[in-house]
């Protein structure tokens, strides 16, 4: 099944992604929404209609040609991702539904079999509530305790406090590798050594990250790292959890069924190999191929040119943004430390409503607190209208953001 395409000439390529021919409300869509879910190119749509045209079958159970067909593609796609993120070899990556079910599949498993009453699990206040609330979860159930890396007045972690945090009762350190709600990129190799020094685990969150920039787990010297394919052009309920083998091994399932078993008995069972331990049931085949077909869209533009066209826009969206009255964008001032993500506010207009007027223009971007309201605490606020750029968005679409702003200032200073 390939997936392989032929380079556009020059970005932002908006023809390889169907959707972005649609209107809204009459007009020509911007989709400015890229953080909550990327779209998806014709390679990716295709790659999954080949799949239930010509080969669909349950993977790993069947003797039959569509089975072995299906099962070839499937663990291929598995081998296609672990090369994508660096991996040593691809049994040390375990699909799951996305980055959240990997967060809690690691918090669920590794945490509720490992901690006890008084160890301590470090996250930070930038983090998204799924790299939050399964760690309280499991902090409730063992006696852990929970803390917290702070961020500054720019939306970046205060790692100046991060050796005294860390001590020997630190288990485990759980980032985000760039930030949902702020687009704040973190230093990984950075924490990662001084985790290391202190003896204890890193999680990264690199749902935000892996649709953006070349991710390699062993360079980065993290134990787990977590993605999901949405975000990287691919389908909706597939991701990834990527964890050093001596770990996948040493932990326990954290689902019963089918498939993670090597043999049943009335009052015991073993587990198969990993990665299937931690694979019950039948999995979303079709999804492991569809993202498969997106890591090869997104190796073929290469992510040195991604990463070139992204911080050409970025930049030009802060500056057309910042020059319109009232607007506060919040996030690192320095482009090095921030990815496609630009938060803001605008005066006396709520987010929400922000958002909807946007909508009318046939621009889409998001408007809350983007599962991040430690985040809107530490900034006073409730909610950002938050607008989130990817290898599509051009400098034209900037401009109908800006210019649709200009209608959210115009209704706002006459009501």
């Amino acid at each position: 099944m390939s997936s392989k395409i032929s380079k556009p000439a020059q970005y932002p390529f908006s023809d390889s992604f169907p959707i972005l021919n649609e209107k809204v409300s009459g007009k020509s869509l911007v989709y400015l929404d890229n953080a909550a879910t990327s779209q998806k190119p014709q390679c990716v749509i295709d790659a999954l209609t080949e799949y239930y045209e010509h080969i669909n079958a349950n993977v790993h159970r069947g003797i039959h040609e569509l089975s072995r067909k299906s099962t070839i593609a499937y663990e291929e796609a598995r081998a296609r991702l672990a090369r994508f993120i660096g991996a040593a070899e691809a049994e040390e990556l375990i699909w799951t539904r996305g980055t959240t079910e990997a967060i809690n599949l690691v918090a669920g498993s590794w945490g509720l079999d490992s901690l006890k009453e008084g160890d301590e699990i470090l996250i930070s206040t930038m983090e998204h509530h799924s790299n939050i609330v399964p760690w309280q979860l499991v902090a409730q159930r063992t006696g852990a305790i929970l803390r917290y890396i702070e961020i500054d007045d720019q939306g970046r972690l205060v790692l100046e406090d991060f050796p005294d945090l860390l001590n020997a009762r630190t288990r485990i350190v759980s980032v985000s590798h760039i930030s949902n709600s702020l687009g704040t990129v973190n230093p990984i190799r950075q924490i990662a050594e001084q985790t290391k020094s202190a003896g204890a685990l890193l999680f990264v969150d690199g749902a935000q990250a892996v649709p953006h920039r070349r991710v390699d787990v062993q360079e980065l010297g993290c134990d787990f790292y977590a993605f999901s394919g949405h975000k990287m052009c691919g389908p909706t309920g597939i991701g990834g959890l990527w964890a050093r083998r001596e770990l996948l091994e040493s932990m326990p399932p954290y689902h019963g069924g089918g498939e993670m078993i090597r043999t049943v008995g009335r009052d015991e069972s073993t587990w198969a190999d990993i990665p299937h331990k931690f694979e019950a049931g039948t999995p979303n085949i079709a999804g492991a191929i569809g993202v498969a077909a997106a890591a090869d869209f997104l190796e073929d533009l290469t992510f040195e040119a991604i990463a070139e066209h992204e911080r050409s826009v970025i930049s030009y969206a802060i500056e057309r943004l910042s020059s319109i009255k009232d607007v506060q964008i919040f996030g690192p001032k320095d482009l090095v430390e921030r990815s496609g993500v630009v938060s803001f506010v605008m005066g006396d207009a709520h987010p929400h409503d922000i958002a909807t007027i946007l909508d009318g223009e046939g621009v889409a971007i998001r408007a809350g607190h983007h599962c991040a309201q430690l985040v809107m605490h530490h900034f006073g606020v409730s909610a950002t209208a938050r607008a989130s750029f990817y290898l599509y968005n051009s400098k034209e679409d900037v401009d109908r953001l800006a210019e649709s702003l200009g209608l959210v200032q115009a209704i706002f200073s006459t009501s």
